[in-house]
């Protein structure tokens, strides 16, 4: 057994979401639950088989990011693990409808971050044990980090 580290590679404007998720139509579902959550969002999408071809189905509406989820996806090569990459939109947009789809099973990360996929590689095939979403904590946030944060969920209209 070898455990790797596979880093996404995705332009700092973009949103990832990598999960866990099994059945043909997966790709089909997921394209549906975005393009259904936000208007105007632009993403890509890649979903890899674990069995039949084992092949790394994409949709997307965004050829760019369609690109990047399928050679994430196949640096991953992990049998039902999905990638989702997306602009015009936050990861709470699209959560949600994302979880709703009844394949999935797990949600890894859901973030703008950099992230790095731990794997596992056995004679079968490769798992996910986990990510690495972004950097570790500093410090504690003190009063005025506080008001900062509120401040930046109302400007982004999150918060009344």
């Amino acid at each position: 057994m070898d455990i790797k580290l596979v880093t996404m590679k995705k332009d700092n404007d973009v949103q990832i979401i990598i999960g866990h998720a099994g059945f043909i139509k997966t790709v089909e579902d997921l394209y549906e639950s975005i393009v259904c959550s936000v208007p105007n969002i632009s993403f890509g999408l890649a979903f890899v088989e674990a069995s039949g071809p084992c092949l790394i189905r994409s949709e997307g509406n965004n050829a760019k990011l369609r690109k990047m989820c399928e050679y994430n996806a196949l640096a991953i090569n992990a049998g039902h693990t999905f990638i989702m990459m997306f602009k015009n939109a936050f990861p709470i947009n699209v959560n949600n409808a994302v979880k709703a789809v009844p394949e999935v099973v797990r949600v890894y990360c859901s973030t703008a971050n950099n992230v790095q996929v731990v794997i596992v590689e056995t004679g079968q095939g490769r798992g996910i044990l986990g990510v690495i979403d972004g950097s570790s904590g500093t410090k504690i946030e003190t009063k005025k980090d506080k008001i900062k944060r509120m401040k930046l969920l109302r400007n982004l209209g999150y918060k009344l």
